[in-house]
């Protein structure tokens, strides 16, 4: 590696690591004004914001990759155009394919980390997040979650099951309910409880507030009882919200957990691949990225740095509307979960190549 490899990839991985150092403190900011009032109201432990803010950073940071990254990588290219080092580097016989070898080295090291932060860091940080806003800042206090999580999951090609809010941390579900139908579609029975919670010990459900309905021909049989033990065909992870549960499992975890819902015939199933695919579509777009912004910011502009800042800011934002609006429709629509996923990539992989050739001109 040259000198000027090593000038370029120092300044690269610097910049993008003080642009996480700015701007996940400012993240962290904003998200305490907003909700200092609801953890003082449910006198929440400092141990456990502390705890939460660290998930936080974690969740924010792989939020919002794409965006740090570009500017960073915009911001020290911007300045080394300004101060006519690119021109230097060229002149000398360097050609734009060779400038760009560090830029690529760069972003394959953050890549490298970015994938193994989906992998492992994200998903149990994910869990954290989520747990801490559903406990204690969506209900009203440690032992209650929100009131209108409202998972409705079918399980089988006759058995549903709805919940109507979700306690992680007790492993307690609420406003539980299971119906089972007829190869007719008749009702066959329901089964309603206010509070079921997990027994870890034998695998199975303590029902509180049981109510079972048997729909008979004449008449129906209505069984109550204050309290009842029983086993379900359903893993706990079925009480938990569609993206919820996805996005706090790791690689090996969630294949295994996809697998299982596809065998069930899950409606849910788009969803969790949308989660799969993003695993590792994100860490794709460190080099598209990467791309854009050097093509865009090597050139000294009237505007200087603020022009290319504009431009930079207004594509990675578009790259994250895209991003987002396509994982709606995998979930939501016909299109394909992969496909859907890789649009962004595929689309601004396009732009790239455009600017690369007009850049080397």
């Amino acid at each position: 590696m040259q000198i000027i490899d090593k000038y370029i990839l120092k300044r690269y991985l610097a910049t993008f690591s003080v642009m996480l150092l700015l701007f996940i403190p400012i993240g962290i900011v904003i998200d305490v004004s907003e909700k200092v009032n609801r953890m003082l109201q449910n006198k929440v432990p400092f141990s456990q914001i502390a705890l939460y803010y660290f998930d936080f950073t974690i969740y924010f940071a792989n939020l919002l990759f794409p965006i740090f990254l570009f500017l960073s990588v915009i911001w020290f290219t911007s300045k080394l155009a300004n101060n006519t080092e690119i021109i230097a580097i060229l002149s000398s016989g360097i050609s734009f394919s060779r400038f760009l070898r560090p830029y690529l080295i760069g972003a394959s090291v953050i890549s490298f980390f970015s994938l193994i932060m989906g992998f492992y860091l994200v998903p149990s940080a994910s869990e954290g997040f989520n747990n801490f806003r559903y406990m204690y800042l969506k209900g009203n206090g440690r032992n209650e979650m929100r009131q209108n999580a409202d998972v409705f999951r079918q399980l089988d090609a006759t058995t549903y099951i709805y919940v109507g809010s979700f306690n992680q941390d007790n492993e307690t579900a609420f406003q539980f309910s299971l119906e089972k139908f007829n190869k007719d579609n008749t009702l066959n029975f329901k089964i309603a409880s206010t509070r079921i919670k997990w027994i870890e010990k034998d695998s199975s459900y303590t029902m509180f507030g049981y109510t079972k309905r048997t729909v008979g021909l004449l008449d129906d049989k209505i069984e109550v009882l204050q309290k009842k033990d029983t086993v379900f065909n359903f893993d706990l992870e079925d009480l938990t919200p569609t993206v919820y549960v996805a996005e706090t499992l790791s690689l090996g975890e969630l294949t295994k957990f996809i697998e299982k819902e596809r065998l069930r015939g899950s409606s849910n199933i788009n969803t969790y691949l949308v989660v799969l695919y993003k695993k590792f579509s994100i860490p794709i777009s460190a080099f598209i990225l990467t791309i854009i912004a050097v093509a865009v910011s090597s050139m000294k502009r009237r505007g200087g740095m603020g022009m290319n800042l504009a431009i930079g800011i207004g594509l990675a934002f578009t790259f994250i509307f895209f991003d987002k609006i396509f994982g709606v429709l995998a979930e939501k629509s016909s299109i394909p979960p992969l496909l859907a996923v890789w649009i962004p990539n595929i689309s601004f992989g396009i732009l790239a190549i455009y600017l690369l050739n007009n850049a080397r001109k």
